[in-house]
């Protein structure tokens, strides 16, 4: 270390207790991280070359789907090389770059997800003024507010965490730079910080959670009003794979940090993040093509020009 206050880098002890059993996660993580990368690259691709879903659902959705491999991207490489080896060090700047990214991109998917909410909200309670409420300059709009306001607003955050006096060691009970495990290493008083926290996961976490339950609180009512069970069942199944992807974000991410305070369970915190890290990623492909006929008729409909080309060679 440099100093008492400033190390120059920090140990992950990532899964360390599990101690030759790490070489065994190796591959199954591995695996799923590459699938999780392939599906979200496929959807993102769909979504640029095929006309019928030059929509705002859909232009939402590939920014989802960016969202989800830049996420674990700044995390899993990282945590998978650290499986193979035994000393699992990382340096001070790389440490407040991944906070910086993880933190940013994870609030941006957040904001997102509200985006999406509001889209389906337009598209089910005013649907004859869909068109010029969802018109592309809006959309760009909210796309565009939802990763600015987290990078920005993450610049604070993350200089105060580059300043703080790490007196504690440098060790890292996680296999990422996380919150909790670095204030948990700091001696200097971090309420101020974590009320900071707290309020930023108000502001991203919290708000874009309400936005989201009010979207369907009305889209619920409306739907209800459908006179046919046929109507009633096509109006829900644009929002279905939707639902699912809110509830696994936000029931992981409330649980993980929004909390005041950093006396929280790192063993748990770790096994939490994993799942997030790494299958929920893999899961949103199969999660967003599986109720979504578009993106399925898009993918068979690229297959098959495949499939026409290969012939023709």
């Amino acid at each position: 270390m440099a100093n008492l206050s400033h190390p120059f880098e920090f140990v992950l002890l990532g899964f360390s207790s599990f101690d030759e059993l790490q070489v065994l996660l190796y591959g199954p993580l591995l695996v799923l991280y590459l699938l999780a990368f392939t599906g979200n690259t496929i959807i993102i691709i769909m979504v640029i070359v095929d006309t019928h879903l030059h929509t705002p659902m859909y232009f939402f959705l590939g920014n989802f789907s960016m969202l989800e491999i830049l996420v674990t991207m700044t995390t899993v490489p990282k945590m998978l090389s650290d499986l193979l080896v035994f000393h699992k060090f990382i340096s001070f700047t790389s440490c407040m770059v991944q906070f910086y990214f993880y933190f940013s991109l994870g609030s941006t998917s957040f904001l997102i997800l509200a985006d999406m909410a509001l889209d389906r909200f337009v598209a089910i309670c005013h649907p004859l003024r869909y068109g010029m409420l969802m018109r592309w300059a809006v959309c760009v709009w909210l796309a565009g507010s939802a990763w600015a306001a987290p990078f920005l607003a993450m610049v604070p955050t993350v200089i105060s965490r580059a300043h703080l006096n790490y007196c504690h060691g440098n060790v890292i009970n996680h296999f990422f730079c996380d919150n909790a495990p670095l204030l948990q290493l700091a001696c200097s008083d971090t309420s101020l910080l974590e009320f900071w926290d707290f309020m930023m996961a108000l502001a991203f976490v919290l708000s874009s959670f309400l936005v989201t339950l009010i979207s369907y609180g009305y889209i619920v009512m409306t739907v209800l009003q459908i006179p046919s069970a046929s109507g009633r069942q096509k109006a829900f199944s644009t929002c279905g794979s939707h639902l699912t992807l809110v509830f696994i974000g936000y029931s992981s991410t409330i649980f993980l940090y929004v909390r005041p305070g950093k006396a929280h369970s790192v063993e748990v915190n770790k096994i939490v993040a994993l799942v997030t890290s790494v299958l929920t990623p893999f899961l949103n492909p199969f999660i967003l093509t599986f109720r979504n006929e578009p993106v399925k008729a898009a993918i068979w409909g690229q297959i098959q020009k495949l499939r026409g080309l290969h012939k023709e060679i």
